[in-house]
């Protein structure tokens, strides 16, 4: 059964993402009925990544994508656990609210950020029961915003990196 991100929430979290959602390679996990996905494209995301398991789904996200001649949209018809334990390539915003019933959001961020699925200052937007333990965000994640609305905690967090070595070094030029 889809459980759709509520409407107001959806709502909130893009007008939180309106100056980083231009240009943006984004990935929905646990597409479902792929409304955030498509809300980023329709707002400019360079590229979404649709991951849904259900076959039935993914083809319907599929059909979705050719009505609405969404060429920067591609769906991968895998369970996302599975896509996030290899090799990452790293996108600018991260799309993650897996059924409630099946819960793993801590585990889905920590392979989000162990297997370079991120950009440095990527956004990740998070989203599970109001009436379960808040998730532990990995170190270096910050909560950006939160919002509730009913059933529904949604949560922005955005990814701060450690500098890397050549941060380091215009660090010291300066």
């Amino acid at each position: 059964m889809l459980r759709p991100t509520p409407d107001r929430v959806r709502e909130t979290l893009f007008n939180w993402l309106q100056s980083g959602i231009s240009g943006a390679r984004c990935i929905d996990l646990f597409a479902g009925s792929a409304a955030l996905g498509l809300e980023a494209l329709s707002r400019g995301a360079r590229e979404a990544v649709f991951v849904e398991n259900d076959a039935r789904v993914a083809a319907g996200i599929r059909d979705s994508l050719v009505e609405l001649k969404a060429t920067r949209g591609r769906v991968l018809e895998r369970d996302a656990f599975a896509l996030l334990a290899g090799a990452g390539e790293p996108f600018d915003i991260a799309f993650v609210d897996p059924p409630f019933a099946r819960g793993g959001l801590a585990e889905l961020c920590k392979l989000l950020e162990a297997q370079g699925w991120l950009a440095k200052d990527a956004f990740i937007y998070l989203e599970q029961s109001a009436r379960a333990e808040v998730v532990r965000l990995p170190d270096g994640w910050v909560l950006w915003r939160e919002t509730r609305a009913g059933e529904v905690l949604g949560m922005l967090a955005r990814r701060r990196a450690p500098p890397t070595e050549r941060d380091d070094e215009r660090v010291s030029a300066t």
